[in-house]
């Protein structure tokens, strides 16, 4: 069976429909415990003292039953991270069918549930022997409504970790267009693609000159899907499948794991998926620049001038600093050629250590030219426990941008406000009044954690979708 058929096949549920019966999962604190205790059977409480039980988070207790069964299983969490309370328990819980005893309220009930989903995803490793379905490990009780709302977002989230963590050799920008070209499959979309030579005539320089030097061609793929005259939403991400850094190559570590570069265009994907399977009543256009930034004949050199697609003229201060080259052509080409503004724009990137340096690998840097759709876009990001941390397009630090021989340089020269500097290069490229969100985001996972595994990790992608489904609600 090859990758893509693998892929096609859907992974059975974490999920187990009511009524049935089922084992409690009582979750608890150090606060919460004394009273649990006062709860339980005699027999149960007694085990539970007997056994040193301290209900820290990730800690769990087996309870034991009549007849060598389980009666319950203690699980130690943190209050106030209902996310992640679940998400170590299907890697380590023996099969069966599970219920949460406690109620909650609806919004914490998702966020359980999607813990739980996330933690039965399958392994980042590559193997060739298929893994083990959970449909032969513990399942979660879950109402048919709250699995047909959780499972589409872990779904997504799954095949963030899955694109990013694929190495260059397994998906360079043929395959990552290719991807763009299987949603219009899935999803009755008009695909369309401009490949090497080609884009600088269709008005994407800048993606030419990025991906010129690789053996695998630059390309643009671009989807278009729903009704043309629904709110237009435009999302664009990053699809730099790796980035040595060009003739300004990374040292060995910062190289290491370029192929990550991409994940901006990842999310894209994923999120693209998710408004078409849900059918949000939008006219969606996804654009995915792909290139690798490589060393070789034709590479782009600093000090080059190149003229992006609206006509400005570039110069290449630094060639790693081609996420943004991407992102600009992609911006114009989707915004500048519509019978009416776009309603929303979105562009997803691993663009800047910057904003790593600023934030640290789990907070996506967000920009905005629009106060309120930022404030609404983080409340969002609250609410399903998808962090995100506003910055600022900074203005006065545009002169750091400031050519001697062209209209912009694609990078400050001082190595300063790094992720503000490539932010307002972006809004150079969209137009007054649209609507713009701009994510530098880290797209990956450190260390692995209970439903984080080391490698891949979708950012910022749950609250957009939330963004975009009250927006723009379904039916």
């Amino acid at each position: 069976m090859s990758e893509e058929d693998k892929e096609a096949v859907p992974a059975a549920s974490p999920f187990a429909l009511p009524p049935q019966a089922a084992i409690p999962l009582y979750r608890v604190t150090p606060a919460k415990l004394p009273t649990l205790l006062q709860q339980l059977p005699p027999a149960q409480a007694h085990w539970v003292h007997a056994a040193g039980f301290e209900p820290g988070p990730g800690r769990t207790l087996l309870l034991p039953g009549v007849d060598n069964g389980l009666a319950g299983v203690l699980v130690g969490v943190d209050a106030g991270q209902p996310l992640w309370q679940l998400a170590g328990l299907p890697r380590v819980l023996p099969p069966g069918v599970y219920a949460l005893v406690e109620s909650t309220p609806p919004e914490h009930t998702t966020l359980l549930q999607l813990g739980w989903a996330l933690g039965a995803l399958p392994s980042n490793r590559q193997t060739g022997a298929a893994a083990p379905g959970p449909e032969s490990g513990p399942r979660l009780l879950a109402s048919q409504a709250e699995q047909d709302l959780v499972t589409p977002l872990a779904a997504a989230i799954g095949q963030v970790r899955r694109l990013v963590n694929l190495p260059a050799n397994q998906l360079g920008p043929t395959q990552l267009a290719a991807a763009v070209r299987q949603l219009t499959d899935r999803h009755t979309a008009h695909y369309r693609e401009w490949v090497g030579d080609a884009l600088p005539a269709a008005g994407f320089s800048l993606v030419h000159a990025v991906g010129k030097a690789a053996a695998d061609a630059p390309r643009v793929a671009e989807l278009q899907w729903g009704d043309a005259n629904s709110p237009h939403v435009v999302l664009i991400g990053k699809g730099v499948c790796f980035d040595s850094g060009g003739l300004d190559l990374k040292p060995a570590t910062g190289m290491r794991w370029m192929k990550k570069d991409m994940g901006g265009a990842a999310h894209a994907i994923a999120l693209a998926e998710l408004v078409m399977q849900v059918q949000l009543p939008v006219h969606l256009t996804l654009v995915i620049p792909a290139a690798e930034n490589a060393v070789g004949a034709g590479a782009l050199r600093p000090g080059d001038i190149v003229q992006a697609g609206n006509g400005s003229l570039v110069e290449i201060e630094n060639t790693d600093a081609e996420g943004r080259l991407l992102l600009a052509d992609a911006l114009h080409h989707a915004l500048h050629d519509t019978a009416k503004p776009p309603d929303l724009v979105i562009d997803l990137a691993t663009l800047t250590g910057a904003a790593r340096v600023a934030l640290g690998p789990d907070l996506p840097a967000l920009f905005s030219n629009q106060d309120a759709l930022a404030d609404e876009l983080l409340a969002h990001a609250r609410q399903q426990a998808d962090p995100l941390w506003r910055m600022p397009l900074w203005a006065p630090y545009r002169s750091m941008l400031k050519s001697d021989h062209a209209d912009t340089l694609n990078a400050a020269s001082a190595p300063l406000g790094g992720a503000i500097t490539a932010a307002l290069f972006l809004e150079n490229f969209v137009p007054s009044g649209v609507p713009w969100l701009h994510l530098d985001l880290f797209a990956w996972n450190l260390e692995d954690r209970p439903g984080r595994p080391k490698g891949g990790e979708a950012q910022g992608l749950r609250a957009l979708f939330a963004l975009l489904a009250r927006r723009f609600p379904a039916g």
